[in-house]
């Protein structure tokens, strides 16, 4: 099974989102360039959007984990939790990877959070499963992906001042990914937490 470690914002935090995204989404084309990703009828073509069961910050990716792995799994990410104390956080501003994806930010406990992603891979890679290679973390949390060629510019400006309303993170979450099997146009990976352990002793 496909599994990641990860923050999950609390409805309110996603509520706050979904109207600041909406309206990017439902906003009058900017023109018919189809180089920015709209035609004439205002649809977004070459963006595809994130659905809001996508919405998280993951910590660390695992890939596919076997089965026989996971009671060490829980334990190390059990200890991992334990060991970080709850911290503030908020969607904050936006970014994004190239032409590839936009995404929003997060501002508060960052180093608090930098410090569970790190505690969480090593957790992994301590119950055997292969990591990629080690990156210093980023918090994002991916709003769209792009098939190529859109400019990404007149979302990052309309969601750049977007402050979300803080709250305070207390757990940390091992959520299995479901890759679409039914051969959809836009069908959306389906997303289920495994477990979820409380920071803090």
């Amino acid at each position: 099974m496909r599994l990641f470690a990860a923050v999950m914002p609390p409805r309110e935090a996603v509520d706050e989102l979904r109207e600041a995204v909406e309206a990017v989404r439902d906003a009058p084309p900017v023109g018919d360039d189809p180089a920015l990703g709209h035609d004439r009828s205002g649809r977004h073509d070459r963006l595809r959007w994130t659905g809001e069961a996508g919405w998280h910050f993951t910590l660390a990716f695992m890939g596919e984990v076997r089965d026989e792995v996971l009671p060490d799994l829980y334990a190390r990410l059990g200890r991992a939790a334990h060991r970080t104390d709850p911290f503030p956080l908020r969607i904050h501003g936006s970014g994004h990877f190239g032409e590839r994806a936009l995404w929003v930010g997060a501002a508060g406990g960052l180093d608090q959070m930098r410090m569970l992603a790190e505690r969480a891979d090593a957790a992994a890679r301590r119950a055997g499963i292969p990591m990629d290679q080690h990156r210093r973390y980023s918090a994002h949390l991916t709003l769209a992906r792009s098939h190529g060629g859109t400019d990404l510019h007149p979302y990052l400006e309309a969601l750049a001042g977007f402050e979300g309303t803080p709250w305070q993170v207390g757990e940390l979450s091992l959520v299995r990914s479901n890759l679409p099997a039914g051969g959809v146009p836009g069908e959306q990976p389906r997303y289920e937490v495994l477990e979820a352990w409380p920071l803090g002793a």
